[in-house]
């Protein structure tokens, strides 16, 4: 393992810790207040985008092979799902749970709210961190300005497509895994997230996230701010309401009226 690689996985572990240790503060400090679901989302959105940040840079920069790329994504996939404490770091998450009333519309945007502010806090920290000069990999983002060119490569509507399929995959995981114990379902949702990097992250990042594509990918170069808008915010959301309307209005109404086969019984001859 080369030194870059180990001083970004030190940068993970310590956003992880420190997260980790800032939910359980304003959990206890907030716990009566109403506020501790917004600052959860506040502290969790921001760890997910400040990790990804630096999973960006070490494979687009580092050029880690794509294998470990995607052993890390698989386990910081799993932290997060272990660490949310009830969070969702999705806008488009949000609105599925506002969708099925699981909190109020109120409720959702203000989380919405919290997701994006804490994303717009990640890429105005992360630079920070990485002007510190840990690395060699930090040294030289560094040099070149901390410029990122756009990911995605391909034409818009294939781009959005993309990133549409990728959200239809990972909330049809999320939506048939509700029943399956946390410990074992944040297995299965960061398999299907790793296998969707891997199949769409040539084309688009595969990101599925409008606020983390906010954190990410809207500062690259390369194209505008409607395109961004375009890709990863309307094909996630997209996404996401064509695997819930599917499976929560299609589905039932065609199994209802799909024929039923009724079968005679076999008929035995008795025997005296």
């Amino acid at each position: 393992m080369s030194a870059d690689v180990a001083v970004s996985l030190s940068v993970l572990v310590v956003i992880f810790v420190l997260s980790d240790v800032t939910r359980r503060l304003l959990s206890w400090a907030l716990a009566d207040t109403g506020l501790c679901v917004y600052a959860m989302e506040l502290v969790s959105t921001f760890q997910l985008c400040c990790c990804t940040h630096e999973l960006k840079l070490l494979s687009e920069v580092g050029g880690i092979e794509p294998q470990l790329a995607l052993t890390l994504t698989y386990l910081a996939s799993v932290v997060h799902g272990l660490t949310f404490r009830g969070a969702i770091g999705n806008p488009s998450g949000t609105l599925e749970h506002a969708y099925h009333a699981r909190f109020s519309g109120g409720c959702a945007l203000r989380r919405i709210g919290c997701q994006f502010i804490a994303a717009t806090a990640a890429r105005a920290c992360v630079p920070i961190v990485w002007g510190i000069g840990m690395s060699g990999l930090h040294v030289r983002h560094k040099l070149l300005g901390f410029q990122c060119i756009s990911p995605i490569h391909a034409s818009l509507p294939k781009a959005a497509a993309v990133e549409l399929a990728c959200a239809f995959v990972v909330q049809t995981v999320l939506t048939h895994t509700q029943s399956v114990e946390e410990k074992y379902r944040v297995h299965a949702v960061a398999a299907a997230i790793t296998t969707v990097v891997y199949a769409g992250g040539s084309v688009t990042g595969a990101v599925f996230n409008p606020a983390l594509a906010f954190s990410t990918q809207f500062p690259c170069s390369g194209n505008s701010l409607p395109d961004y808008c375009l890709v990863y915010w309307l094909g996630p959301l997209l996404g996401m309401m064509s695997s819930v309307l599917l499976f929560d209005k299609l589905t039932p109404v065609l199994s209802k009226k799909s024929p039923s086969l009724n079968y005679l019984p076999l008929q035995t001859k008795k025997t005296t």
